[in-house]
């Protein structure tokens, strides 16, 4: 083994071979890289070369309308953003689907419900609380005959496009769509489309209509349709599509076989991701089954991401069940911990850097896991400004950023970097150069934790170097390198931050 331009030195061990790196090369090839690259580095990596471009369709988030934002709804928000956020990230084409619960029996209770409970000024100041109300109201009534029968009526009405009922019930989806608008700008999510159950209730006829000719339409005794998914066609594995009334059921009409077939018209897509909770597997399952019985051979790119489920969130008012309490809650008490703090600068937006600060430390104790596993939610834990929480990443980009604005990061263009030989700048060197292998590693799982675990390291080990590498009071040669290696970690911590769905502060 010779050495090379790479490769310093070679040394051997009791049963190794040491090689020592080019450290000169090394500062060289991995800072003008990020500084090149800027927010497109590791993406731009030849790992990724390879990788076909695609179109990816993603469905996530999916709420029912006329019913508050539910906190079991935040993980498949976030979770669909960063995938979202990562395929547009490496090149991909995405369309973001909000696929809205806003069809079913539940309207016929609720529409009876307003009809007797409802008040026109509260709808209009705060629909979602308002009908939450209303819908409450009216389940203590369902178990009443007469209640049942008029929530029937009313969903049938609906069904055959009665005017007044249908004004109603759009009434109730624009105000539902408003607010959630609303809330998503908090999360930083948007969506390319919001569509649902209700644009599908007529195709599902159709769907049943081509399970039919297909010949894989069966009645049950009871008259329910079903479709046999089972290898030796001995219904041990069926899944039912229509109930014994005709009427069409979720899986016909929901995410379902309606809105995937439309979807693969509209946009062509390469792959389609649904996620959701794993209380769901099964339902996909039989989806992407059926879809293949009946001669789709895309199913086979349908994925389904699913997550567990989130334990122990309380907020101080009790139980929690809303989104926008649980934001509320995070960002107050980040402004408490703000203002306890020990930093005598002013922020110029406290309540805008204690929104984004809280919704890291929500994000970051969410993906630290896999996906799969429920995890239980702690404030305390979450809200740490030290360990491996999202407010450190906040505050380690905050740092990093307050420190270019002192020494002034404009002007680093012929900046000497050989002069970086420390250890600490070597281990943050070796870590950036890594980045590349995370991003690969993410987009053929999915999980965000193997980028959480990066960028937790990477400050980290930032945090040792600045407190070893002080570039006030430096030789400026070597000031002027330590500042380029902070610019450098700051960047690669802003993307991925960003890929995540977390928007880097820069004081607090």
């Amino acid at each position: 083994l010779k050495c090379d331009a790479v490769v310093n030195e070679i040394s051997t061990g009791p049963g190794t071979v040491n090689f020592t790196i080019n450290r000169e090369l090394l500062a060289k090839t991995v800072l003008q890289q990020v500084l090149k690259d800027g927010s497109e580095y590791g993406v731009r990596s030849e790992l990724f070369s390879a990788v076909p471009r695609e179109k990816a369709v993603i469905e996530f988030s999916s709420p029912n309308i006329a019913k508050k934002f539910h906190i079991g709804h935040l993980r498949s928000t976030i979770v669909g953003n960063f995938i979202a956020n990562l395929k547009v990230a490496l090149g991909h084409e995405v369309k973001r689907i909000n696929y809205l619960g806003d069809w079913g029996m539940q309207f016929g209770l609720l529409g009876v419900g307003f009809q007797r409970f409802g008040n026109k000024e509260k709808l209009n100041s705060s629909p979602l609380q308002h009908l939450f109300e209303v819908y409450v109201q009216i389940n203590k009534a369902a178990e009443d005959e007469d209640t049942k029968k008029l929530a029937k009526d009313f969903f049938r009405k609906l069904e055959e496009h009665d005017e007044q009922t249908l004004s109603l019930w759009k009434q109730f989806r624009d105000l539902s769509i408003e607010e959630y608008t609303r809330i998503y700008k908090r999360l930083g999510v948007h969506f390319d489309e919001y569509s649902g159950e209700s644009l599908y209730q007529e195709k599902s006829q159709e769907v049943l209509k081509m399970l039919d000719d297909k010949g894989l339409l069966q009645k049950t005794i009871k008259g329910t349709g079903i479709v046999d998914l089972s290898e030796k066609k001995d219904f041990s594995s069926f899944s039912t599509v229509m109930r014994s009334d005709g009427t069409s059921l979720y899986i016909t009409r929901q995410v379902n076989i309606a809105a995937a077939v439309d979807r693969m018209n509209k946009h062509s897509w390469d792959t389609m991701i649904y996620v959701t909770d794993k209380s769901q597997s099964n339902h996909f399952q039989h989806l992407f089954q059926i879809l293949k019985l009946m001669g789709y051979d895309w199913a086979e790119r349908c994925q389904h991401v699913s997550f567990g489920l989130v334990q122990g969130m309380k907020t101080r008012k009790g139980e929690v069940i809303f989104l926008e309490d649980v934001l509320n809650e995070v960002r107050s008490r980040m402004l408490q911990n703000m203002a306890s703090a020990k930093t005598t600068r002013e922020i110029d937006d406290p309540m805008e850097t204690a929104e984004k600060v809280g919704l890291a430390a929500l994000i970051i104790q969410d993906f630290r896991g896999l996906l799969s596993s429920d995890y239980q939610f702690s404030w305390d834990r979450a809200l740490q400004s030290r360990g491996d929480t999202g407010v450190f990443l906040q505050y380690t980009h905050a740092r990093l950023h307050s420190l270019e604005q002192m020494h002034g990061s404009e002007h680093l263009t012929d900046v000497n970097v050989a002069c970086l030989q420390e250890p600490d700048a070597i281990s943050v060197l070796q870590h950036l150069l890594r980045y590349d292998e995370v991003l690969y590693r993410s987009s053929q799982d999915l999980q965000p934790k193997h980028i959480v675990s990066y960028l937790l390291t990477l400050s980290h080990l930032a945090a040792v170097a600045h407190k070893t590498l002080p570039v006030k009071g430096s030789a400026p040669d070597l000031a002027q390198a330590r500042l380029c290696l902070f610019q450098a970690a700051r960047l690669v911590l802003a993307s991925g931050m960003k890929l995540l769905g977390i928007t880097p502060v820069t004081q607090m």
